[in-house]
């Protein structure tokens, strides 16, 4: 199959493209410049030029393929809204090309806005308005127009050799930044979390497998107490670690505060079974532990 991938070159999506030539299929990895065009040339995928905000050359790309992979975001994660409605516009666009056939999409969603404070699951849908990405919304209006689309929702905590970008390392900044690992009130607030090479396989999976509509959790560890992390954290720094009262969390955390005092459990259960899926890949207190933090 040839296979367009959006974000190819990212930390997850780089591990996308290796699964999926390493199943056998064909990889046109979107790239917005020449070092992103020279990276994927360099992993033996074809290059599509193109950009996220680009509905047009996301409309070509799917076109030109047998099924797509849209794992691209725009990870600034201070200007969130705005992004998830590029998002939104995006995978839209893709559909406009897919409208009417039985090529896969596959989207991307999260797991941390299902169901707060409670074990979230594949069959469980966000609450309208409740969630700002707009991925999940978009499989429904593409799904409308006859595209067989599937969503995956990653955990907050993707992890492994590579992250510079993802959540860990924010909180490991801002520790750094204050001189203390904070967690919010008795940090019991849990996140799940799953390794990056797990991940990539679980979208190859999703795309030879997936049926239309279907949600899928990428997650290997259903719950990780936050204090827990906050203390690998002080660990690895070497600061105290610090119970910090809710209404003084902003002063820390920043923009970061709703993420970090976030109850969000969730399972793999369905996952697992409908794609005989297993993660076997370390754990994130393992990777943070090995040092892949420490740089």
């Amino acid at each position: 199959m040839k296979v367009f991938v959006t974000g190819a070159t990212g930390f997850i999506g780089s591990a996308i493209v290796q699964a999926l030539m390493g199943a056998g299929h064909q990889v046109l990895g979107l790239a917005r410049s020449t070092a992103a065009a020279n990276a994927l040339t360099a992993a033996g995928a074809d290059v599509h030029m193109g950009d996220l905000e680009d509905p047009d050359s996301l409309r070509s790309g799917a076109a030109a393929s047998d099924g797509v992979i849209h794992a691209g975001f725009i990870h600034d994660f201070t200007r969130f809204k705005e992004v998830c409605e590029i998002d939104r516009v995006a995978i839209e666009a893709i559909g406009d090309a897919l409208a009417g056939s039985n090529r896969p999409l596959i989207v991307t969603s999260g797991t941390a806005l299902v169901r707060p404070g409670s074990l979230a699951t594949e069959d469980m849908r966000p609450a309208p308005g409740g969630h700002p990405r707009k991925s999940e919304e978009a499989a429904d209006v593409v799904a409308a127009r006859g595209v067989r689309v599937a969503a995956i929702r990653l955990s907050p905590s993707v992890h492994g050799e590579g992250d510079h970008h993802g959540f860990i390392p924010i909180l490991i900044n801002t520790a750094r930044d204050k001189g203390i690992s904070a967690y919010i009130g008795n940090g019991q607030n849990r996140w799940n979390a799953v390794h990056r090479l797990d991940a990539a396989q679980l979208y190859r999976l999703a795309l030879e497998n997936a049926g239309a509509g279907t949600r899928f959790h990428g997650v290997a560890e259903e719950a990780i107490a936050f204090k827990t992390i906050a203390e690998a954290i002080s660990k690895q720094l070497n600061v105290p670690v610090v119970s910090i009262a809710k209404e003084k969390a902003a002063d820390h955390f920043g923009w970061f505060t709703a993420f970090a005092g976030i109850d969000c459990p969730s399972s793999s259960k369905i996952t697992q079974e409908l794609l005989n899926w297993h993660p076997s890949h370390s754990t994130l207190l393992a990777d943070m532990e090995q040092g892949v933090y420490a740089k």
